[in-house]
């Protein structure tokens, strides 16, 4: 007879039922995909579907309007060019984000100038931002990571003080909020995604809130080939693209918005549970929440793996979960390991040329690296279902710490 415990090793896995599946849809969805469908309006200049989501987007926002755009990459770009953001400006951007937030510095020709992160929320650290500021810089980009918030009272005192606008870079944090407000309305210009993997999806696509109604403008123009509402279809006021959100994701995102403050409440009460629980294990430190942090979206939940304290490495713990049934996806490498910045291919002559860019690669920046080295990120399907489903979680890590001993050697 086998005294094999853990999965890994060939035992039984603490669970064989799937977690809900990702993203979820109902008739809601396919009823206003009908409409559009039907309606031979499948192009937002003719249909109503993006901006009845834009009007409900803006309003769950208290914002007074909101630009719905092709993705969430391209709303960063739109953002800083929106507040003129461009050649020669400096723009602060944390070193543990996706690679979006710096590409899209680097698309508007600005010079990205990368700050490592606090080390229990993982989002930028205010004294990082102000030891970063020179007489280029222009903007910050705090990325709120996993629905954290990141420190919006310093940050936004901080830009006061040097003249700076800050962009959020919301796309983990639909439903977070800070002191009461949600996130994208703290800065100059929030910038949301709706990616496959996101918390709000249409299969692709993006938003961009502002307190502002002058940079709104702008960026309607910007996304829209440089037309301003009202006018003759081909008058072209600024040096726009075609950025364009389709009537098709407009139609999905209206169902997936109705839904999303029962899910939001649902993840934040599994979530909560998770804290509590995993915090009584040695060595694993759930992602922290600063006080201002009055509601977290959760994009996924994340933990950090002390391991001399728990016993196991990352690695080694995160392959036991997966055995074990609990799905995970994969931690950011810090920015200043990308391909892109050490290959000599990776970037354009011209690009590299420009202040720093050369320098990422030996950059010291310990906590974004430690932050990617020892993180585990489940995925927020953990979150989506009962708390005996999330309870799952910590019966998985428990399981793997009282049995490490069973792993067999990686040697």
């Amino acid at each position: 007879m086998s005294t094999t415990n853990l999965a890994i090793a060939g035992g039984p896995p603490v669970r064989t039922k799937p977690y809900p599946e990702w993203p979820t849809a109902d008739e809601r969805e396919r009823e206003l995909l009908l409409e559009v469908l039907d309606s031979r309006r499948w192009w937002a200049t003719q249909g109503t579907k993006v901006r009845e989501f834009e009007a409900a987007w803006a309003g769950f926002h208290g914002a007074e309007s909101s630009i719905a755009v092709t993705n969430g990459s391209h709303t960063l770009e739109i953002a800083l060019l929106a507040l003129g953001v461009g050649e020669g400006d400096e723009v602060i951007v944390p070193n543990w984000t996706f690679f979006a937030t710096v590409a899209a510095v680097l698309m508007v020709n600005a010079v990205p100038v990368l700050v490592d992160v606090d080390p229990d929320t993982g989002c930028i650290d205010p004294g990082a931002v102000r030891a970063a500021i020179g007489p280029r810089t222009r903007a910050v980009i705090p990325v709120h990571i996993a629905g954290s918030v990141a420190d919006m009272d310093a940050i936004t005192a901080i830009a006061r003080e040097h003249d700076l606008v800050v962009v959020e870079d919301c796309a983990h944090a639909h439903g977070s909020t800070w002191r009461g407000t949600p996130v994208g309305m703290l800065g100059d210009a929030g910038s949301y995604s709706f990616q496959s993997s996101k918390l709000m999806t249409g299969g692709e696509g993006g938003a961009i809130v502002s307190r502002h109604r002058d940079v709104l403008d702008v960026a309607r123009s910007l996304s829209d080939c440089g037309r301003r509402p009202g006018e003759w279809f081909y008058s072209h006021y600024l040096l726009g693209g075609n950025y364009r959100m389709t009537e098709w994701q407009g139609a999905v995102l209206l169902a997936q918005l109705e839904r999303f403050p029962e899910q939001q409440r649902n993840r934040a009460r599994n979530a909560e549970m998770l804290n509590r629980e995993l915090a009584s294990i040695p060595g694993i430190h759930p992602q922290g929440r600063l006080a201002g942090c009055t509601s977290q979206g959760n994009y996924c939940y994340v933990v950090r793996v002390e391991e001399s304290d728990f016993g196991l490495d990352r690695d080694t713990l995160r392959e036991a979960l997966l055995a074990e049934g609990i799905p995970l996806t994969m931690a950011y490498p810090p920015l200043t390991r990308l391909d892109v910045f050490s290959d000599p291919d990776g970037l354009s002559p011209r690009v590299r040329s420009k202040r720093g860019m050369s320098d990422f690669p030996s950059l010291s920046l310990p906590v974004s690296e430690r932050m990617a080295d020892t993180t585990l990120w489940f995925t927020t399907s953990v979150l989506m279902g009962t708390e005996d489903d999330a309870r799952d979680v910590v019966r998985a890590v428990r399981k793997v710490m009282e049995h490490r001993m069973e792993i067999p050697s990686r040697g």
